[in-house]
């Protein structure tokens, strides 16, 4: 009776809002999440993909009542804490009658709920999976079908005319295509079970439709099963991403790190997954599959494709990873490098304890791979082929989680990763973390917690902390310190850093959040830095159809005896009304700095699948609108309208992309048809 009286009483509080969306928040606060991922790494590409995997479960969300611990480890800002406390609240009291119960569980702050309701819904619960039949497969399946293109109003340098005999002599002074970007994707569904889907992509500058190149300079096709029987838990056919352990031998996801979020750098997902994206470089080609028996994943793959690379010969001096075929030089390089991969992993899971094995292969034909000597890259890979072994392990009880991974690669050279996370009460975390990765070891798909973009000579402790005192105040802090034990690009010689954060969440009501963060890192670069960052952020919805955001930056950069600075003012709209299938969003950003390394990046909403966290440097105002329009049920049309001012320079972009002038406008399209 009490626990009816409550959700009664609850209900009745929140009843001027719409139910028939679910929705508790007129902010996506996830898209916040993504920022403060974003603001850690140039990897822009894996960014995009955490993005994308983000925006389909937010297309499909999971019934709450049903949901599984493994459906919610999805979830990267959900701690283990929270997922279990939800579960045994849902195995206590029985199915949950609205969202808003879920203030009743304990580990669940105002913030954690509004980054989780996006992504659940209570609706219908299906007891047994439908059979997999010709007519279920045509009726209860869901086709998407996603239309992209994107151009700059501005003519840049690499499309201007030339005359035919200096592009004899220069070739690469003129891009080779378009000025559009433009892609295609089409998704077939058949609950999760079955997935199919076909990418094809141009960038802009690359050709197609012209004497260079006929049709789309990238595709991607996969085939993806998932539980389909009691030992079949997946099967991938196509295109292919992999994450075993916590990613010092092999991850395709992006590397969880240095964040608000700061007692959550564990890698949760573990097996095979589609590859969905037009990221042009983090997949597999080949077939994969995973089998269960009991508590035990036996998973096995092999892949074959080919990549971009300079070549003399037999000799591979450097990868090109950035997916772009714009120039002559560029497309030489195209598709060059044959490299087959094979390996699998053994994993053991209870829910106390697992213990993983995985090994893999990699080779490169014919090809050696030898870069151009530096001592910086003494100890980067050379030659023909490589193999990684490692063990990852984790153990946990209620308050208390031990894991990490140690690997070696084929030249006896070893990295390991440990981590010990305590929570003694649900308001309270703590993280360390040790990192060890000798400058010797060799991982071409490492791609794990580091302050490097490689698992590489790296060596490094992080202390994270997160503390709930009130309920509507949380305290994150974390120190980074580390070192690198051998030399760096345009670091002579060994070097340390350190880096340190602390930020303060204040979260009054469902319709306010406010915090404020300040970041320091000390680093030694070409030449050594010190760098501080201040940020104050408020979102408030006004109504559940108008929200605002408003947020301050601030940065002081000092490197030697020079000291550099910089501001940006950012203020946010958002349009969703409750009776008409439209909703914008503005943005309005008016930025300050001294130079390039001052620059500072600022989240603004894109169309759909589509994420953009551009960065500013200079004197200028950056202006954005974007809308969404639902035409009909299954046809919705997203445009997104950008505007950059610059008020201190008269050319914009450098090299081909540079524009003359000191104004920049580009126009983002998406036609979706769901049938």
């Amino acid at each position: 009776m009490k626990r009816m009286f409550i959700n009664l009483l609850v209900y009745l509080l929140i009843s001027s809002y719409q139910l028939k969306s679910q929705t508790l928040y007129s902010v996506d606060k996830w898209m916040e999440y993504i920022e403060e991922m974003a603001s850690e790494t140039e990897d822009e590409e894996c960014i995009e993909a955490l993005y994308t995997d983000l925006s389909y479960l937010v297309e499909h969300p999971f019934e709450l009542n049903t949901v599984t611990e493994e459906e919610l480890k999805r979830l990267p800002f959900l701690s283990d804490l929270q997922i279990r406390e939800l579960l045994e609240y849902r195995s206590r009291y029985g199915k949950m009658l609205t969202l808003y119960e879920l203030k009743n569980v304990e580990a669940f702050d105002l913030e954690t709920i509004s980054l989780f309701i996006p992504f659940v819904y209570i609706g219908e619960i299906i007891v047994d999976k439908r059979p997999i039949t010709v007519k279920n497969l045509l009726k209860r399946s869901t086709n998407n079908l996603q239309i992209r293109y994107d151009r700059c109003f501005q003519q840049k340098k690499g499309y201007r005319s030339y005359p035919d005999s200096m592009l004899q002599q220069y070739p690469n002074r003129k891009y080779l295509g378009e000025p559009f970007y433009h892609s295609v994707r089409y998704s077939y569904a058949f609950d999760e079970r079955i997935q199919f889907g076909l990418v094809a992509e141009k960038d802009a500058g690359e050709p197609f439709w012209n004497e260079y190149h006929k049709g789309y300079d990238y595709y991607s096709m996969h085939l993806f099963l998932k539980d389909m029987n009691k030992w079949l838990k997946s099967l991938a056919i196509g295109d292919y991403k992999i994450s075993f352990g916590q990613g010092l031998v092999i991850s395709n996801d992006f590397s969880p790190s240095r964040n608000a979020l700061v007692s959550q750098a564990e890698r949760r997902t573990n097996g095979f997954r589609r590859h969905f994206s037009t990221n042009e470089n983090d997949f597999f080609q080949g077939a994969a599959a995973t089998v269960n028996w009991k508590n035990l994943d036996i998973s096995l793959f092999y892949s074959y494709r080919k990549l971009d690379g300079s070549m003399d010969s037999t000799i591979v001096t450097s990868f090109k990873t950035d997916g772009l075929h714009r120039l002559v030089r560029d497309r030489e390089k195209m598709r060059k490098v044959a490299m087959q991969t094979y390996g699998g992993n053994i994993r053991y899971a209870t829910p106390d304890l697992c213990i993983g094995l995985t090994a893999l292969s990699y080779s490169f034909g014919n090809y050696s791979i030898q870069p151009d000597p530096k001592p910086y890259n003494l100890f980067y890979f050379r030659g023909n082929r490589n193999l990684n072994i490692s063990v990852d392990y984790l153990l946990k009880n209620r308050w208390i989680k031990f894991y990490g991974e140690t690997a070696m690669s084929r030249n006896g050279a070893v990295a390991s990763l440990n981590a010990l996370q305590l929570t003694p009460a649900s308001y309270f975390s703590l993280l360390l973390l040790y990192r060890y990765y000798d400058k010797r070891y060799q991982a071409f798909f490492g791609n794990a917690f580091s302050q490097n973009s490689a698992v590489q000579n790296e060596q490094g402790v992080y202390m994270g902390m997160q503390w709930t005192p009130f309920s509507r105040w949380k305290l994150s802090a974390y120190a980074d310190i580390f070192r690198f034990p051998w030399l760096k690009y345009g670091v002579d010689a060994p070097s340390t850093g350190k880096e340190y954060m602390l930020q303060l969440d204040y979260t009054p009501s469902r319709n306010l959040s406010v915090y404020v963060r300040y970041k320091y890192k000390q680093k030694e670069d070409i030449e050594p830095y010190f760098q501080q960052r201040l940020r104050m952020q408020a979102l408030y919805a006004i109504s559940s159809s108008i929200s605002l955001r408003t947020s301050a930056d601030g940065i002081c950069y000092t490197e030697t005896s020079e000291k550099s600075k910089g501001w940006m003012i950012t203020q946010s709209v958002g349009w969703k009304p409750v009776d008409i299938p439209v909703q914008t969003d503005f943005y309005v950003a008016g930025f300050h700095t001294d130079n390039y390394r001052t620059r500072i990046f600022s989240y603004e909403k894109n169309i759909l699948y589509a994420f953009n966290m551009p960065s500013f440097y200079g004197k200028g105002v950056r202006l954005a609108l974007s809308f969404r329009w639902d035409i009909v049920k299954q046809l919705s049309l997203s445009a997104k309208f950008g505007y950059t001012y610059y008020a201190d320079r008269d050319v914009i972009g450098t090299d081909l992309e540079e524009i003359e002038g000191h104004m920049k406008a580009d126009v983002y399209t998406s036609l979706r048809w769901k049938f």
